[in-house]
């Protein structure tokens, strides 16, 4: 087998995806499992926004959309008595071609991957795994261990270890994994349920004193995932299965469940790797960062590790740009981990605290409280931001520069609806380098971008564009993964050249690699 220029470890979302936009872009990677096959439980649910987005870029986000149950409705309860109902599906509108959550479970999602990455040439090879590695400098050397017992040595110019929390590549660099676990016990379960929170396109969270519970469609017609703390009344009682929780569930949500078709109990941890990068090894997803379900983040996180990282290695190996750029890795997506892993754990304690104002909170001030401040446009905006990871920027990288109108360099690019019915996003699809003006370029903009080999868009103004922040006849040159490397309201174009040539950037004048 010809040596790879990436060897990635691991064959979940945040691998595939990696694998995929590597594809994409030009490079053949070898992909590893040391499982027999993909998942054959749901797991994660959640696909944000974000995600959707990136997958435009590849190709194939409506077909996701498609296969996924959008949620239009989420409804609140306590104790059996829904509280609350508050319409969720439109939070995004104007913000993102997808203003909504989509529920689309993990093994769906990574047979879903897997087609689209086997379409672009690349197999994932299974029951194969990493058992030791070593970076010499000028490359990677790893010992595989084969399906049939045997061991191979595998030499790439880089590696990524996307293996899950309990990385083997993360404890083979050493990397610290600090962080904790939490004290309460989770319950998942995928059922086959009716009743009135058992609806199709609406999400019931059930709150009470000491716990919560909740439920949203999966796969089809009648099928909800049930996530949950087990209650307290059956804290040390063992093993535990899922009819000692069927009153509960039962109880609090209002609903029969008639049919158990996956069940399982577990404990969240809350973790950041101390580093993302240790010379020529990365690691992404799981095996850089866990931490509390709340919110559905974690593997649309994986997936924006996968993105940022993989466009990088991409430019490098391809000898189009400087080994630093990858430098800019770990400062970029790290921090937001670690944030992450802050905001989710407030949430998850807010959840299941057990003290006398918690559980207040809980059950009589936040059923209450949520439906009146989501009332304001404002507050749904910053909710969709946060919720589908659109909010998260890169500002402060050696890779962002400038601010034009609202837009600084590291945001993602505003999404601008057009009036032909397309929309700004649509170049996008290149996965490469781009300039977009918003009004109209000078020569002196047209000749750059010429010379550099820079794709140039130019949008005709419109008040789409002024309520996305963007300014009128500024230069914003975008990242390969959407973001907005600088933002500058004179295009100047001496800015964009140092920023190219900091990091030695060539955009190829025949971009084949790129997506069409």
């Amino acid at each position: 087998m010809a040596e790879p220029q990436v060897l990635i470890v691991g064959a979940g979302p945040t691998g595939l995806v990696l694998a995929l936009f590597l594809a994409r872009s030009g490079v053949k990677p070898r992909i590893i499992d040391k499982n027999s096959g993909p998942g054959q439980a749901s797991r994660a649910m959640a696909v944000q926004a974000r995600t959707l987005e990136f997958y435009r870029q590849l190709g194939f986000g409506d077909d996701v959309v498609s296969k996924g149950i959008q949620i239009a409705v989420g409804r609140m309860w306590t104790h059996g008595h829904m509280v609350a109902k508050i319409k969720i599906g439109d939070f995004g509108k104007g913000l993102s071609p997808y203003p909504f959550v989509l529920s689309f479970p993990q093994d769906d999602h990574e047979r879903l991957l897997i087609e689209q990455l086997t379409a672009a040439g690349t197999s994932v090879e299974w029951e194969t795994e990493m058992l030791d590695l070593t970076d010499a400098g000028e490359s990677v050397r790893a010992t595989l261990g084969t399906r049939n017992g045997t061991q191979q040595e595998c030499v790439a110019a880089y590696l990524c270890g996307c293996d899950g929390a309990r990385s083997t590549v993360r404890q083979a660099l050493g990397l610290g994994f600090g962080g904790g676990t939490y004290d309460k016990t989770f319950f998942v379960a995928d059922v086959r349920a009716t009743g009135e929170a058992a609806a199709d396109h609406e999400l019931s969270f059930c709150l009470r004193a000491h716990d919560f519970l909740l439920v949203f469609p999966i796969r089809s017609t009648g099928m909800h995932r049930l996530i949950g703390v087990v209650p307290e009344e059956l804290k040390g009682r063992g093993e535990i299965a899922f009819d000692d929780l069927r009153p509960f569930a039962e109880e609090q949500a209002g609903i029969r469940v008639e049919a158990v078709n996956w069940f399982s109990t577990y404990h969240v941890h809350h973790r950041v790797a101390e580093h993302f990068r240790a010379g020529r090894v990365f690691v992404a997803g799981d095996a850089g960062h866990i931490h509390s379900p709340v919110g559905g983040q974690g593997m649309n996180t994986g997936i924006g590790d996968a993105v940022n990282l993989a466009w990088k290695l991409a430019a490098v190996v391809q000898g189009r740009a400087d080994g630093s750029l990858l430098d800019t890795y770990e400062p970029e997506r790290i921090p937001f981990a670690r944030s992450l892993v802050a905001s989710t754990d407030r949430m998850f304690q807010v959840m299941t605290g057990s003290g006398p104002g918690n559980r207040l909170f809980r059950e009589r001030v936040f059923p209450h409280l949520a439906p009146f401040v989501l009332g304001f446009r404002a507050v749904r905006t910053a909710a969709f931001r946060f919720v589908s990871q659109t909010r998260l920027n890169y500002h402060g990288s050696a890779l962002s520069l400038g601010v034009a109108g609202d837009v600084h360099g590291g945001d993602r690019l505003p999404w601008a609806p057009l009036a032909d019915g397309t929309d700004n996003f649509s170049p996008l699809r290149s996965v490469d380098w781009q300039i977009h003006v918003y009004g109209a370029a000078r020569q002196q903009l047209r000749e750059a971008a010429r010379v550099a080999g820079v794709p140039l868009y130019e949008f005709g103004w419109a008040e789409t564009m002024e309520r996305a922040g963007l300014r009128r006849d500024a230069l914003y040159l975008i990242r390969p993964d959407g973001y907005v490397a600088l933002a500058d309201a004179e295009q100047d174009v001496s800015n964009l050249q140092s920023l190219l040539s900091r990091f030695n950037i060539v955009i190829p004048r025949d971009p084949a690699h790129s997506a069409q």
